[in-house]
């Protein structure tokens, strides 16, 4: 593992990666489940039949889910952020603006 990252780098290499590796599996296996179940020659868009190949389809079907789950752990993600995650100011103490309690005199 590269330790020469700052650590801001290495947060966000480690949360994308809390994101995306689980949403690769569970991707798979919707995808598996989704195409055990309708063949993807007789799927239709928008009343029309799909003019794709089988492997099109696959693809296309797991790309899908793999999207679908990393949105919604995503928001898994964003919504189990700590309160001084969410309220803490990005400004150093001198930048912050007149009036505000963590202002640096």
């Amino acid at each position: 593992m590269r330790t020469d990252l700052p650590v801001a780098d290495t947060r966000l290499v480690q949360r994308l990666l809390w994101i995306l590796w689980p949403a690769f599996l569970v991707g798979g296996v919707a995808e598996a489940l989704f195409f055990a179940i309708f063949d993807p020659q007789e799927l239709t868009l928008f009343g029309e039949p799909l003019e794709w190949t089988r492997l099109g389809v696959y693809t296309v079907g797991f790309f899908f889910f793999w999207g679908v789950c990393s949105a919604a752990s995503a928001l898994t993600l964003f919504l189990q952020r700590s309160p001084w995650e969410v309220n803490r100011c990005p400004l150093p103490g001198e930048d912050r603006p007149e009036g505000c309690p963590k202002r640096a005199v």
